[in-house]
């Protein structure tokens, strides 16, 4: 990894984090990360944070607790109930934004680092191959007028399945963001890359779990369902825990980001 230069913003974004394993991997290496990295502010993706699919008001403090200071979701933060409740008080848990109005929490927030540096996270989900949402395009649209005026550092998390939908909201945000980073199919991807307008993008930041799997899920369970086509109930792997995520240097100033770097880290034994 590369020293940081003086004056940046450096934040580092976790790929979906799937059950215990990948508590685990942030639990073991996020705070030396943080420490030697001189990392400023952490958002991680936890929709898969309680089991394959779901998170908990428990199992979200205890990541909060592990120093990520936002935690955003995708089409799986439903699948815990009890996560709705608190949805509706947490300003530090994010479920994407463009749900229609009255579903519990919010899909956007600004907060402080250390230094005092505002950050604004915005979360939004897909429409192709999942569930016909409001638009991220204009949901997002509306959001970034209303975060600039608060932070001059945006990040957004698109959880989507195709990667064309992905792509195609990086250009549509280029130049009003920091970055625009995919996540929700579990594989890291190759691609990242900053536009000449300063917006860092990569179309999937990856998993956080074990990675002897089908993404995050037991190999001989998702085999078993693919073959019968009938369901199965699926389990968390264990084997091959690492972490995946994306580290970037941002201007405070600008919103720019100067640098951004894949990162993917095992968990030793």
């Amino acid at each position: 990894m590369r020293e940081k230069a003086p004056g940046l913003t450096r934040i580092l974004f976790i790929g979906d984090i799937v059950g215990k394993p990948g508590r685990l991997a942030v639990r073991t290496l996020l705070p030396q990360l943080v420490g030697s990295e001189e990392i400023d502010f952490v958002i991680a993706n936890a929709e898969n944070g309680a089991g394959v699919a779901g998170l908990t008001p428990k199992v979200a403090e205890e990541l909060l607790e592990n120093g990520i200071d936002v935690l955003t979701s995708g089409n799986h933060i439903w699948r815990k109930k009890e996560i709705e409740p608190y949805l509706k008080e947490s300003r530090r848990v994010l479920r994407p934004a463009n749900y229609p109005a009255g579903v519990a929490g919010k899909g956007h927030a600004v907060l402080q680092t250390a230094g005092g540096t505002a950050v604004g996270v915005i979360n939004l989900e897909g429409r192709v191959f999942m569930s016909p949402l409001e638009s991220p395009f204009r949901v997002g649209d509306e959001l970034i007028s209303s975060l600039s005026e608060k932070a001059t550092i945006i990040i957004v998390d698109i959880h989507a399945e195709a990667t064309s939908e992905k792509q195609a909201l990086g250009w549509y945000f280029d130049g009003r963001v920091s970055a625009v980073l995919g996540t929700h199919t579990h594989v890291q991807t190759a691609d990242e890359q900053i536009r000449a307008s300063g917006t860092a993008y990569i179309t999937d930041v990856g998993m956080t779990g074990a990675t002897d799997s089908v993404i995050g899920i037991r190999k001989e369970e998702a085999i078993a369902q693919l073959i019968s086509q009938t369901p199965k109930k699926f389990t968390p792997a264990k084997g091959g825990i690492q972490l995946q995520a994306v580290l970037l240097d941002v201007s405070p100033k600008s919103g720019r980001t100067e640098a951004i770097e894949r990162i993917c880290l095992s968990v030793d034994g």
